[in-house]
């Protein structure tokens, strides 16, 4: 089989800190995986290539249109890549005129929103304008509609229906939910592991890159996801952490250097692109932390 890659570009995506993340990995086969926070699934599909004995994957967000994505691709691939080519070759069509692609974009993000369509036709929408958006960010207000406006891209891949196919079948042996990211312990079992990429703390009061659902994921929930952390913790499983290093804007702020203060915290670099002043974008440092 070829090599899965996820599906979606992603803000915050994991693909550029896999080496730092690979680094705290059992090198066990025998174990269960478990990623609460899946997003684009570069962590998901990374374990699922390298470790293919994995006993069992379970992957979970509370992001409905995401999740409804994933299971589209791994029950009915191939209706969800016509669709995809029709958008493909209609957008591209338009590529020359900005103002038709503008409306094409914009009428596609309202039939989305309106969540009326069929699931498959649901999933290609979803799709698509994670292709065609602004730097492949996901943010809704609180009526949960998609508002991100239209990317600069002249000719997008919408469609590769290759990496779909591969992605289906890697899929079918992953279990897919959509729950509180707390559900996902019904799963565990001996020798699991889980890795946690939640919606990370805003550097500054103006980020807003983390409404990412209709209920956005403020500081509570951060602590609530700690307290998650320390009942695995004296459950005996393993866990990854990652997160934003607010240091970055502020050094006197410890929040994490305090929450997660009796487990291990390291630092690792990651490049910046999410920013709509290019001189706030750059090399950053995030958060890698862990139990063991």
């Amino acid at each position: 089989m070829n090599r899965v890659k996820p599906f979606l570009k992603w803000a915050g995506g994991k693909t550029q800190l896999l080496d730092s993340i690979n680094s705290k990995f059992p090198y066990n086969e025998d174990f269960v995986y478990i990623e609460p926070f899946v997003g684009s699934g570069a962590v998901l599909f990374w374990v699922l290539n390298n470790y293919p004995n994995l006993k069992q994957a379970i992957i979970n967000d509370i992001n409905t249109d995401l999740i409804n994505s994933y299971k589209t691709i791994k029950t009915d691939v191939e209706s969800l890549i016509i669709i995809l080519q029709q958008l493909e070759n209609d957008y591209h069509k338009l590529a020359n005129n900005l103002e038709l692609k503008k409306v094409y974009y914009y009428s596609k993000r309202t039939i989305f929103n309106d969540r009326t369509s069929d699931q498959v036709t649901q999933a290609a929408l979803f799709i698509f304008l994670n292709r065609t958006c602004f730097n492949g960010l996901y943010r809704v207000n609180k009526n949960n509609g998609f508002n991100v406006p239209i990317g600069s891209y002249k000719k997008p891949k919408i469609c590769d229906a290759n990496n779909l196919k591969t992605v289906s079948k890697i899929l079918a042996k992953v279990e897919i939910l959509n729950e509180d990211f707390e559900a996902t312990i019904d799963y565990a079992t001996k020798n699991t592991v889980f890795y946690f990429d939640p919606p990370y703390k805003p550097l500054s009061e103006t980020s807003s890159f983390n409404s990412y659902a209709k209920n956005s994921f403020d500081d509570n929930e951060q602590i609530r996801l700690k307290q998650f952390l320390d009942k695995l913790n004296l459950l005996g499983y393993k866990w990854i952490l990652s997160n934003s290093d607010v240091k970055n804007n502020n050094s006197a702020n410890n929040f994490f250097d305090d929450l997660y203060k009796e487990y291990n915290i390291n630092r690792v670099l990651a490049k910046r692109s999410i920013n709509s002043n290019a001189s706030k974008r750059g090399v950053l440092t995030e958060l890698l932390i862990t139990n063991q």
